[in-house]
């Protein structure tokens, strides 16, 4: 069986800045791999075009350029909010609320946005919602550890289930 759409695909791989010598980004291995639903768009378009026709046992190594992975900052990325919107019962949680701290809020549609604070004045939090590898070349390399059919449920889902997928 070969990588493809509506395949569950498990793997390995190291993330590294720039090339195979970069500074490691992040590291998964396979007592704990990663399990993805191919071709339902979850992915870096790139990444999944690397994959596609691997089989169980294949390595792979390749290089994604910043445009092909998460595009370069941008300034519309960085915004002033109101530090009234970190208050709970009236006071602001200085903790949570410090520069270099990743918060999680929401976007206008109410899906989850990660943002570094960048500031914190008495009146605003300047923060960076640009995605932490935005304006990085990036290079993976792994090993495809297994591949099967996805469930009817888990193509109408548009996720894994089960072991190292989504539970209900």
């Amino acid at each position: 069986m070969k990588v493809g759409n509506q395949k569950v695909v498990s793997l390995t791989y190291e993330l590294r800045e720039n090339d195979a010598q970069g500074a490691l980004i992040q590291k998964v291995e396979k007592d704990r791999p990663f399990v993805y639903l191919f071709g339902v768009g979850g992915l870096l378009p790139k990444f999944e075009e690397s994959l596609d026709g691997l089989s169980v046992g294949d390595s792979f190594s390749f290089e994604l350029s910043a445009e092909d992975g998460y595009g370069q900052p941008t300034k519309e990325a960085i915004i002033d909010l109101d530090k009234k919107i970190f208050e709970v019962e009236g006071k602001v949680d200085e903790e949570l609320v410090k520069i270099g701290n990743q918060i999680t809020m929401q976007d206008q549609d109410g899906n989850p946005l990660d943002g570094i604070v960048l500031e914190v004045t008495d009146s605003t939090v300047k923060m960076d919602f640009n995605h932490p590898l935005a304006g990085m070349d990036l290079h993976f390399s792994g090993d495809i550890l297994d591949i099967r059919e996805a469930s009817a449920e888990e193509i109408s889902h548009g996720h894994v289930h089960g072991p190292h997928g989504h539970h209900h």
